[in-house]
């Protein structure tokens, strides 16, 4: 039975108290679990998106930062590009809104390049995908520490290591194949014909007649036309995001992610929001502030977070997205049996 460390803390305001714990959990993890530790380890983080306020800021993670320089352990924030339209789109301007909101104690690392284009085929052989296309700064890690914040989801119904595996270490076109098909969508109404997309497509899959065209053999679904195009021609079929086999992607992912490292998973449980920090503004927390969750299985910290969550609030606060547990215990990612340890 997994392990799932866990100390109280009922506000996100208490930020001393939380560096304290995070450095007091870390220990007894590591300590408890007997990890070896690399010498190199990146944060698997998220920046919150611009207008957004409820994301975990850097300054509570101090505790990991004092934990890493005591034992001469190298690190950076690491994220990847997001799918749609924003200010986490392109590397550069990813990086400068991280900084605008306090990621500054660290080197920043975008794994998956500019436009989603720098990425690692990891082989899965499961369902619905093969393989992975994970974001190569982040495949070729040997052991990373995914901190999540643990909320709401629109389409994965609540977000924690799992999704931040799996969403969050997917390069661009990884995004697209866990939200929809993997072949982008050109509007011919939208598309004015510029070029943009097909001057930036790595694999010259685009070409430009009185419109831009996909050639789906060559099209790799990297999705960089969609960051490139300044007229909001190019799209996904977000409506096949709704479907159960969603929640098999999402789990999929995340094993493609996770396979082949000796990951640690440090998870906050505050600023429940009904939707993600990608959410570009203001969002009220529909859940009272539970506290950190530490592990070494993403599916056990994630049902961890649900059942202290159902028994802190007396009712169940997320009802969707529950079955992303049981494919991604069924697949072998890791096991929803735990024992909850509260330091």
């Amino acid at each position: 039975m997994k392990k799932v460390y866990f100390k109280a803390i009922d506000s996100y305001l208490k930020t001393e108290e939380i560096n304290q714990v995070t450095k007091l959990l870390l220990n007894s993890l590591i300590e408890g679990e007997n990890i070896v530790l690399e010498k190199y380890i990146p944060l698997k983080v998220h920046f919150g998106e611009k207008g957004n306020n409820t994301f975990i800021e850097s300054k509570n993670f101090e505790g990991i930062f004092k934990y890493f320089k005591e034992r001469e352990i190298k690190s950076a924030f690491m994220e990847t590009n997001v799918l749609y339209r924003g200010q986490r789109t392109t590397s550069e301007n990813h990086i400068k809104l991280a900084m605008e909101h306090g990621f500054t104690q660290l080197p920043i690392i975008i794994a998956d390049g500019d436009h989603g284009e720098d990425y690692e085929e990891v082989e899965i052989n499961k369902k619905n995908f093969k393989k992975c296309k994970i974001g190569k700064e982040i495949a070729k890690q040997k052991q990373i520490m995914v901190i999540s914040h643990f909320k709401g989801h629109a389409l994965a119904g609540f977000g924690g290591a799992i999704k931040q595996l799996a969403m969050g270490c997917a390069s661009r076109g990884g995004k697209l194949a866990q939200h929809a098909n993997s072949i982008p969508k050109i509007s011919y109404f939208k598309c004015k014909g510029c070029g943009a997309c097909a001057k930036n497509c790595p694999e010259k899959a685009i070409v430009i007649e009185s419109k831009a065209k996909i050639n789906k053999d060559k099209c790799v679904g990297c999705a960089a036309c969609m960051t490139t195009c300044n007229f909001g021609a190019v799209s996904n079929g977000w409506l096949a995001s709704l479907s159960k086999n969603f929640n098999e992607r999402l789990a999929e992912y995340a094993y493609g992610a996770a396979k082949g490292k000796n990951n640690i998973y440090i998870t906050f449980a505050f600023n429940i929001t009904r939707n993600c920090d990608c959410h570009g503004h203001s969002m009220k927390p529909v859940a009272k502030d539970i506290g950190i969750f530490a592990a070494t299985d993403p599916v056990a910290i994630d049902q961890a977070c649900l059942d202290v969550l159902d028994k802190n609030n007396g009712r169940t606060v997320f009802r969707r997205g529950r079955y992303t547990l049981e494919y991604a215990e069924k697949i072998g990612l890791g096991s929803k049996q735990y024992k909850l340890i509260e330091i």
